[in-house]
């Protein structure tokens, strides 16, 4: 059996992992039933929440209406324009909304949120959201979405690419086309925010030891 042996001079022991199969720490737990996953924790005054998403790709969002003959009392409904600070999501540029305002650019992309503390009405309450789209063209071909989405920067960073090409022994160009690909979690993600008595709020969210 092969073992890692640490540097003299770093004190470390013979801990002798390689080759072995140790035991997961939550392992016992999960196998049991012990572990409890966020969906079987329940909270004081817990809200549900339900988003509603786009059922195509690309279009011009004419209205979202709340169907009248359904009772929202005591479900909170929140569209684009609720939202009082900058509705965007930050990464590397700020080109995401929080929720689409106008234009949906991508199938499933957030248009409308709602919460209510009954999970079951909740569910009734999503199929009564009226979003209408007026569709626009499809773009799937990458090369040609910077043409049409003026607004939308998909590019590389060109200096960068100048800087390591300068540098290079020898380079390699070509043109190579594949597959789209997505990564697939294999475990629901879910996440709940509960006041704290100090005035912060705890976040409770996946294990993924």
């Amino acid at each position: 059996m092969a073992e890692f042996r640490g540097m003299a001079e770093g004190g470390l022991e013979s801990v002798g992992v390689v080759g072995r199969s140790p035991p997961r720490l939550d392992g016992v737990d999960k196998v049991t039933g012990r572990a409890l996953y966020l969906d079987d924790i329940q909270f004081p005054g817990q809200l549900w929440g339900r988003t509603v998403r786009s059922p195509v790709a690309h279009g011009r969002i004419t209205s979202v209406r709340f169907d009248d003959a359904f009772d929202w009392t005591g479900i909170t409904r929140v569209i684009a324009k609720d939202i009082p600070g900058d509705n965007v999501v930050h990464l590397i540029e700020d080109d995401q909304p929080c929720l689409a305002d106008g234009v949906v650019r991508h199938c499933e992309e957030p248009i409308a949120l709602l919460a209510a503390d009954d999970r079951e009405r909740l569910d009734e309450a999503s199929a009564h959201v009226k979003v209408e789209i007026d569709p626009l063209e499809q773009v799937l071909d990458p090369l040609k979405s910077s043409q049409i989405f003026k607004e939308l920067r998909i590019e590389h960073n060109v200096s960068s690419l100048a800087g390591a090409f300068a540098k290079a022994d020898r380079i390699v160009e070509g043109t190579y086309v594949v597959r789209h690909q997505e990564q697939m979690y294999i475990e629901p993600n879910a996440v709940c925010a509960s006041p704290r008595e100090d005035g912060g709020v705890a976040l409770h969210g996946c294990d993924h030891i």
